[in-house]
């Protein structure tokens, strides 16, 4: 039976648990169970963007809500947010080739390199001089700059993802990865400095991920944001392999270790590799995909007015490169669970007879797989706005092996929230841990970022590594299973045999922080000298 506690300016407790029990409103296994089951299936053929599969989810997901009593807080009284956006594939023509030191090399698509235009134009050819720049960062906060004032308008980059190692909490997040590592910011930056491509050099150890992952990814249809008009993009944006990567900067006699070791000094200086030549056709279409929202209005006449907000991103991958004779990328852990539990708790708020002072909104976004899309565009078309959202909570990924006595929520300790997740925690006997892989950078690889950029209080509930009545390293293990045999691969397939009880408990963690958020007296905001915490004065809470 859940106890779930609300916490008033006073400090009075307003106990729902008999209110709860009678109803047996509780998070519940089977239906949870069912979500995946479902969501996960062939027939959804991995929930693709633009897809039939992606349609049949989120009709689904509304057909969900509206059965619980949720009701639609998508447009035109629907429970639909119109996401526009290009579909572009890469011909499987599209080739890289430049000089190397046998003479000319040409790079095969898929094999040797992926990637696509983001210049959203159907032909896209360049010959143009390669500079390499390290990380391809430049953080004046941190005293880093990788382009040295180099010119590299009309040139194509190459660079590493990740960034220069730290264990200094004030230098990149010490162990834990910024977003200047990601993979995403280096193509910004790229654009930004008028760069007419940009290449990563793929490794294992960099990306946090082999490359089977960044080929099963990368090799299919990319969703993008329309371009607005005058608005250009990279006519190629993709990685190499590391083998390939290592023709590409032959010219300059290191080896790829050699090189990475000074891209992790402060003292790198670009270095220029030759001239390189891409042919990348593709083909684009409109695509116009959705977010999912559904709406339970708040009791308090004034505090309505402001929402707490769960999100979970509801496509996968589709259809893609066969392993293993199997094509369809169903996502089961990435993310039907995280879609699951959002239902359910979804559910719940309906259900409850007396309902908090907050309006609770839930989204499911679309195109996460591509780049943080949908939540991207909800961030900067919000139903309520982000001045007046209290917390963003974000469900991603959860592994169905059983209950832990720990919880990671990387980003709560950021905000004035923190006390109140901490007690939440305690009240389920749970150990609050730091995020137990930092070098992944999962706070910039999840939904809740781009809330977090528009200023809303946002982060993502992670089991532990600890699971009961399992060894030690029986958490760690399965993480490293997971992301090397199931991580955006078609394995990542729904079982019978599942164990749902942590999800269930990870569910329950984020509803009692929902609901506790919702009867706050004051919007919660970030810590002073938190990086969103501008973004959040911005919106108009001081």
């Amino acid at each position: 039976m859940c106890v779930h506690t609300f916490r008033t300016a006073a400090g009075a407790l307003l106990v729902f648990s008999g209110l709860l029990a009678a109803q047996n409103l509780n998070i519940s296994n089977e239906k949870i169970r069912a979500h995946v089951k479902y969501l996960s299936s062939d027939e959804l053929e991995g929930r693709g963007v633009g897809t039939r599969g992606g349609k049949l989810a989120t009709d689904y997901i509304a057909a969900q809500l509206q059965a619980e009593g949720v009701k639609p807080g998508g447009e035109n009284g629907t429970y639909f947010q119109r996401v526009p956006l290009a579909g572009v594939t890469t011909s499987k023509t599209a080739s890289l080739s430049f000089r190397g030191k046998g003479g000319a090399v040409r790079l095969r698509y898929i094999t040797d390199f992926v990637g696509t235009s983001l210049a959203q134009t159907p032909v896209n050819n360049f010959s143009a001089p390669a500079v390499f720049v390290g990380h391809g960062i430049e953080a004046p906060e941190f005293g880093w700059d990788d382009y040295k004032g180099v010119d590299v308008k009309g040139k194509v980059l190459v660079f590493f993802t990740n960034e220069p190692p730290s264990i200094d909490p004030k230098f990149f997040g010490g162990p834990t990865l910024t977003y200047y590592g990601r993979w995403t910011y280096k193509f910004e930056e790229a654009a930004r400095k008028g760069a007419v491509a940009a290449i990563i050099i793929h490794t294992t150890p960099t990306a946090g991920y082999g490359w089977e992952v960044v080929r099963n990814s990368g090799g299919g249809e990319h969703p993008q944001e329309k371009l607005e008009a005058g608005q250009r993009g990279l006519k190629f944006a993709g990685w190499v392999t590391e083998a390939a990567g290592q023709k590409l900067i032959a010219s300059t006699g290191k080896t790829i270790a050699q090189l990475l070791a000074m891209a992790n000094e402060p003292s790198f200086h670009p270095i220029a590799l030759g001239r390189i030549t891409g042919h990348i056709p593709v083909h684009i279409r409109s695509i116009e995909s959705r977010n999912v929202v559904g709406r339970v209005e708040g009791s308090d006449p004034e505090l309505a007015k402001q929402a707490v907000l769960f999100t979970a991103h509801w496509d996968h991958l589709g259809i893609g490169v066969p392993i293993n004779g199997d094509k369809i990328y169903n996502g089961a852990v990435d993310n039907a669970t995280g879609c699951a539990m959002v239902l359910d708790i979804a559910r719940l708020w309906a259900a409850l007879p007396q309902k908090p002072k907050r309006t609770a909104l839930f989204v499911f976004v679309t195109a996460e797989e591509a780049g943080l899309i949908g939540s991207d565009y909800y961030g900067k078309h919000p139903v309520i706005p982000a001045g007046e959202t209290a917390v963003d909570i974000n469900f991603d990924a959860f592994f169905p092996l059983g209950k832990t006595s720990d919880v990671s929520v990387t980003g709560a300790e950021r905000t004035t929230l923190w006390p109140l997740v901490q007690r939440d925690a305690a009240s389920m006997h749970l150990d609050i841990k730091p995020d137990p892989e930092p070098g992944q950078g999962l706070y910039y690889r999840s939904d809740h970022f781009s809330l977090a950029r528009v200023g809303i209080p946002a982060f993502s509930l992670e089991e532990g590594h600890t699971y009961l009545g399992k060894s030690a390293d029986f958490g760690a293990t399965a993480f490293e299973q997971y992301n090397d045999q199931h991580y955006h691969r078609p394995s990542d397939e729904y079982k019978n045999d599942w164990d749902f009880g942590g999800i269930v408990q990870m569910a329950e963690f984020g509803l009692r922080i929902g609901l506790d958020t919702a009867n706050t007296p004051k919007l919660p905001t970030w810590q002073a000298g938190d990086e969103f915490l501008k973004a959040r004065q911005a919106s108009g809470v001081r």
